[in-house]
């Protein structure tokens, strides 16, 4: 027992950022405002486990989740205000194809520079955060795309996490594979709900011929 008891207290901030971060997606996975200053919380302590693990690349993405944080509890708060709900949005083949080059992109930028501080796992801690980044900006303009590309992300930090020997972590990375499975399905509905409603207000607003 007390060897879990040290376990507990030597890691207490992965752990903060486990239960804030699980709590945080599966609140976005409700489409509930309340998830933004969740997931900042989560953001804040799981920079400071990056930047111990000398994961450098992971350290900085943090500070840009914070930032993406910030903007999509605003996005979604100007969403509610103006339509009462946080409505999914279409993402469109240009805009993803963008996405996409960027995250290339981010992926050469982050290695080099993660590649001269000497960080472990530089090219793939790189590739990861770059497109954990464009996640983290699909899920603030509310596309479902997000999701997908998170269940791919979520499954490769997995291993990586494991090799570092970060095991809660990974655990929580596991769970964030489901939730993120959960999160796609259910905003897959939402969309089809919302769709539905739109047609059967244009239906019901025409003029009657």
């Amino acid at each position: 027992m007390s060897a879990i008891v040290h376990y507990l207290i030597a890691n207490w901030v992965e752990l903060a950022g486990f239960i804030t971060t699980a709590l945080g997606i599966w609140l976005t996975t409700k489409r509930l405002l309340i998830c933004w200053p969740v997931v900042l919380a989560s953001d804040i302590l799981y920079l400071v486990v990056f930047y111990r693990a000398r994961l450098l690349s992971d350290s900085l993405l943090q500070l840009f989740f914070i930032a993406f944080t910030l903007y999509g509890w605003y996005h979604w708060w100007r969403g509610v205000q103006e339509e009462g709900e946080v409505r999914v949005e279409p993402l469109a083949l240009p805009a993803a194809l963008i996405a996409i080059a960027a995250g290339i992109a981010g992926t050469f930028v982050l290695g080099e520079i993660a590649r001269h501080l000497q960080a472990a796992l530089p090219w793939l801690d790189a590739a990861l955060a770059s497109f954990s980044l464009v996640g983290s900006w699909w899920q603030a303009r509310k596309h479902i795309a997000n999701w997908v590309l998170w269940i791919v992300v979520n499954l490769v930090y997995i291993g990586e996490y494991i090799y570092k020997d970060l095991w809660i972590t990974a655990v929580l990375y596991a769970g964030l594979v489901v939730l993120a499975i959960l999160g796609l399905r259910d905003w897959r509905r939402a969309a089809r709900s919302a769709q539905t409603a739109d047609c059967t207000t244009l239906s019901s607003g025409s003029p009657a011929i």
